[in-house]
């Protein structure tokens, strides 16, 4: 187990999140601020989006940090086509993203960043997922009964869609959940070695 000279805190209103670093076994608290744009420019692709917006919420949190504070931030997309699948904002919106997925392989991508007030390090980690072919009732059961708002691509992977659609998956499955939490831990390590 590591020892991490810092106090951590999270910053996200996952509860996904929360139950993933909780898993670690570190002791942390969440801090959430409000209306944190979470854009990024057209320009860029795939892991740099992720990147961008984690090291974008880090810098909203950076006034709010102690010296002996830890700041953790993340950003996950789902990825299909060079087209990013945010969190939809209406049902017709989660049932077309999981039309769009159906039979296809896409890249979940998660960026995130550890920060203190002395120094940042910023990683990405990317799995593929495949999905088999959905059926519309498929997607409109999953659409009526689970909350796919709430979901970058409109779906959990470990809700009922992933158990009865997900072939195939290369890569950190904790990462399609919200949080690559072996990589995160690794880095953490690293990030802290030297204090």
């Amino acid at each position: 187990m590591v020892e991490i000279p810092y106090k951590i805190v999270l910053a996200s209103a996952s509860p996904r999140r929360k139950e993933l670093l909780t898993g670690l076994g570190l002791d942390f608290s969440v801090r959430i601020l409000d209306n944190i744009d979470e854009s990024s420019p057209s320009l860029l692709q795939g892991e740099d989006i992720s990147l961008f917006i984690a090291n974008k919420k880090a810098d909203a949190y950076l006034e709010t940090l102690a010296e002996d504070e830890l700041l953790i931030t993340a950003d996950t997309i789902v990825y299909l086509d060079g087209e990013v699948l945010g969190k939809p904002s209406t049902s017709q919106d989660a049932t077309d993203m999981l039309t769009k997925l159906s039979g296809k392989w896409h890249q979940v991508i998660t960026g995130v960043a550890l920060c203190t007030k002395a120094k940042r390090h910023s990683f990405a980690v990317t799995t593929q997922v495949k999905f088999a072919d959905l059926t519309k009732d498929e997607i409109e059961h999953y659409v009526n009964h689970f909350s796919p708002l709430d979901k970058a691509g409109a779906y959990g992977i470990q809700e009922w869609i992933g158990y009865i659609g997900v072939e195939q998956i290369k890569g950190s499955y904790f990462n399609v959940v919200g949080l690559p939490v072996q990589r995160l831990y690794s880095e953490l390590k690293q990030f802290t070695a030297k204090e």
